[in-house]
């Protein structure tokens, strides 16, 4: 946890207490940003976007809000401004999908296959996933977002959110089980 003490010289910009926060800040968020972004260089200078907001906003914090979660607000924030401000780059898929389509690819992984996964197989497999459905899957599985709030934070609709999650687990699972095929021929070999 961050001290009070530091958060307070960083709000009289003092360069000490700042590198403090950013060593404290990196730790905690910087596998956020990885979430997110497929390479380290991205998610760093998303990371470093991030910071400076937290900096310039110290004094905006409201007496009694928990600091790490006001930070990782403010991170999510600015992964979202940022894929705003670059979506023209991103293909995404039409809107016009159906409930029935939907229904096809809603199925879910299993849980015991999730807890054999190491974290970092997990997070080589999100970083496969097409950059909107990685970032719909991460806002809603894990940051805990619902459709409606991803649709308006991401400029899409409902249904495409939906879409783009049911996607995600799609590709997910499929990886999933190319796994689980290469370790039962591993193990006969």
């Amino acid at each position: 946890m961050i001290d009070q003490d530091i958060i307070d010289a960083c709000r009289k910009n003092d360069r000490r207490a700042q590198e403090k926060m950013y060593e404290w800040y990196y730790v905690k968020l910087m596998p956020t940003c990885m979430r997110y972004h497929r390479n380290e260089e991205d998610a760093r200078g998303i990371l470093n976007l991030g910071f400076v907001k937290i900096c310039k906003n110290l004094d905006k914090i409201k007496p009694n809000t928990p600091f790490e979660a006001w930070v990782r607000r403010i991170t999510i924030n600015t992964i979202i401004d940022e894929f705003r401000k670059n979506k023209n780059y991103i293909q995404l898929v039409d809107s016009k999908e159906t409930d029935r389509e939907l229904e096809i690819h809603v199925k879910t992984v299993e849980n015991s296959v999730w807890s054999k996964l190491e974290m970092d197989v997990l997070m080589g497999m999100l970083k496969k996933l097409p950059d909107i459905s990685r970032k719909v899957f991460n806002l809603y599985v894990i940051d805990g977002y619902t459709h409606k709030e991803i649709g308006n934070l991401l400029d899409i609709s409902d249904g495409t959110s939906k879409w783009h999650l049911s996607n995600a687990r799609k590709l997910l699972r499929e990886m999933v089980n190319k796994l689980k095929m290469s370790e039962n021929r591993e193990m006969w070999v």
